[in-house]
């Protein structure tokens, strides 16, 4: 498959699933916040409406419309990248349309609701409940760090076999 047509794939794919799960967990609930919508698995995974008004982890409540800048520089940035970079590798491409789905999705919820919605809930770990766009640009930021590792120990084999040139006659 075309890298650029499926970067677009992800990127409109994800985006829209984000949306229409939190349109239905908003709905399920009537939108009546830290209100249990499912128990999936009871005292480990439970769906969970939250409203974040903030940052990640519901850091600087209130001010989560400061992301605005940021969230549309890391959508036409991830654009940008997909659009110049046509051979780039595949991942790199899933990577970018990851992260900027993520960051729109997310955006959407500040600007037309004044917060974004949340509603996974991994109670087990007592991590922070958390959406279909957080999880995006989560695993947009492990696959960056797997693909620079891999990256990184292939060019130290590559430069452990690769033959020494002797610049003596």
């Amino acid at each position: 498959m075309n890298r650029r047509v499926l970067f677009w794939v992800l990127f409109i794919g994800l985006l829209v699933l984000d949306q229409v799960v939190k349109v239905l967990s908003r709905g399920a609930v009537n939108g009546t916040e830290n209100a249990s919508i499912n128990a999936l698995w009871p005292g480990v995974f439970e769906l969970t409406l939250v409203y974040n008004r903030g940052i990640a982890f519901g850091q600087l409540q209130g001010y989560g419309v400061l992301l605005a800048p940021i969230a549309l520089a890391i959508t036409g940035g991830s654009i940008w990248y997909s659009m110049k970079h046509p051979k780039a590798p595949t991942m790199y491409h899933v990577i970018a349309s990851l992260f900027a789905s993520g960051a729109l999705g997310n955006l959407y919820d500040r600007l037309a609701h004044g917060q974004v919605t949340d509603m996974f809930d991994f109670k087990l770990i007592g991590f922070p409940v958390f959406n279909v766009a957080d999880a995006c640009i989560t695993v947009s930021g492990v696959l960056m760090v797997l693909v620079w590792i891999k990256e990184a120990f292939e060019e130290r084999k590559q430069s452990r076999t690769a033959p020494e040139i002797n610049s003596a006659p």
